[in-house]
């Protein structure tokens, strides 16, 4: 027998759950079976549906999933992002207003055009489709543009994203155009069979990576800070103030987080996974 070579690392899944605040970098969109190999270390079974991007919505629509996978600098944990399109004019519950969107990603609603702002139709727009508003988000921060120059642009091939191509957004990763962002990882809870099982989760929105430190000198968790920001006019908040109000908001994270940076989960932080009893009038919950 000849046997010759390195020894083998052995490595573990890795399933603890964290949250909190991380920079991370993109490391592939819309990965294929060898890409989760070869890129990500996932090896997928066979009848895995993990690669299958394109759907149908409840109305027929065409559906497709945009997952970004990113890995955390410090860790080099790896964390799964999704953003859900479909190919439907996006309005409000009862339709007296609809969503459009400008050549650089930013979005406005109107119940006719004429009533759109100034500062909006001062450049190429269209109706938004749904889920446009969260991707483009998405791209406006992890794609290092100047987006107040005139020739400024950011817009994909829609008619080729509901085909299920990517390959824009794909040409991206690693480039120069592109950085870093700063992520809120979570825990989902969910119930199954009786009783409740957590997930890895991320938070839809993101924030540029220099934000990070100002959550290191600032609890923006907390009730007085918090009413400090409700206080400011809009214009005043910073990018990472209007995050922290985004996301503790009423229509923000809907799952367990930490405006901390990023650090094991603690279950008995989390109220639906303690056996505390869940009272209406608990503000907690």
């Amino acid at each position: 027998m000849s046997i010759q070579g390195n020894r083998r690392e052995s490595k573990e899944f890795d399933n603890q759950l964290v949250v909190g605040l991380a920079e991370v970098k993109v490391l592939c969109v819309n990965p294929s079976a060898e890409e989760y190999k070869e890129i990500l270390g996932i090896e997928l079974k066979e009848d895995s549906k993990a690669t299958e991007y394109l759907g149908e919505s409840k109305d027929g629509n065409t559906t497709l999933r945009v997952n970004f996978w990113v890995e955390d600098l410090k860790t080099e944990k790896k964390f799964s992002l999704n953003y859900f399109l479909e190919d439907k004019i996006r309005t409000n519950k009862d339709a007296t207003k609809q969503q459009y969107i400008n050549n650089i990603g930013s979005c406005s609603w109107a119940d006719d055009v004429n009533n759109l702002p100034q500062w909006f139709t001062k450049r190429d727009y269209r109706e938004a489709h749904v889920g446009e508003e969260e991707l483009y988000s998405f791209l406006r921060t992890w794609i290092n543009i100047d987006y107040s120059q005139d020739d400024a642009e950011l817009e994909l091939n829609w008619k080729k994203l509901m085909r299920g191509r990517v390959d824009e957004i794909k040409e991206l990763v690693g480039g120069s155009l592109v950085g870093n962002v700063v992520i809120l990882a979570t825990v989902v809870s969910k119930e199954k069979d009786g009783e409740y099982k957590e997930y890895q989760g991320v938070y839809k929105e993101v924030i540029p990576a220099y934000t990070l430190k100002q959550f290191r000198l600032v609890d923006y968790s907390s009730t007085e800070t918090l009413e400090r920001l409700k206080a400011k006019k809009p214009k005043e908040l910073k990018a990472w103030e209007k995050f922290a109000l985004s996301v503790s908001g009423e229509y923000g994270c809907r799952d367990f987080y930490s405006l901390k940076e990023l650090h094991d989960y603690d279950p008995s932080e989390n109220i639906v996974s303690s056996n505390a009893a869940i009272t209406e009038d608990d503000s907690s919950y």
